[in-house]
Formats: C-alpha cells, sequence, structure tokens
C-alpha cells in the first residue's frame, strides 16, 4: 500500500543507527513487524497464579544443562 506521511526526522535517524536496514521501506516494515511482537506478547502479571508446578518438580536441575 503506496502512503505519504510525514516522519521525525531525528527519530529516522535514530532508528536506522538501531537498525541494520538501510532503505525506509524496510526500516518501516521493521518498526511494524516489532510493534505486532511486542502487542501479541502475552502480559506476564495476567499469567499470575495460573501456573501450578508438579509437586517435587526440581526447577533448579534444568538449569544444569
Amino acid at each position: 500500500m503506496r502512503t505519504n506521511i510525514d516522519i521525525n526526522d531525528d527519530l529516522l535517524e535514530e532508528a536506522f543507527s538501531l537498525s541494520r536496514v538501510r532503505t525506509k521501506k524496510d526500516l518501516i516494515d521493521e518498526a511494524l513487524r516489532e510493534y505486532i511482537r511486542l502487542k501479541k506478547r502475552k502480559d506476564l502479571t495476567e499469567l499470575a497464579g495460573s501456573i501450578q508446578f508438579r509437586r517435587g518438580y526440581d526447577h533448579k536441575k534444568s538449569r544444569k544443562l
């Protein structure tokens, strides 16, 4: 979809410095993907109290790998 928008030059410059992309199109695509990924991430506070571990489960044992 072709769209014309006015983007803050300072924000663009900072975003380019943090990214490896070379074009504005790629930068916007990357920003939108990241925005969607962050919005889809489950808020861990919503899980509070809903996870129950098995009795006798050793959570430290799996860290020794």
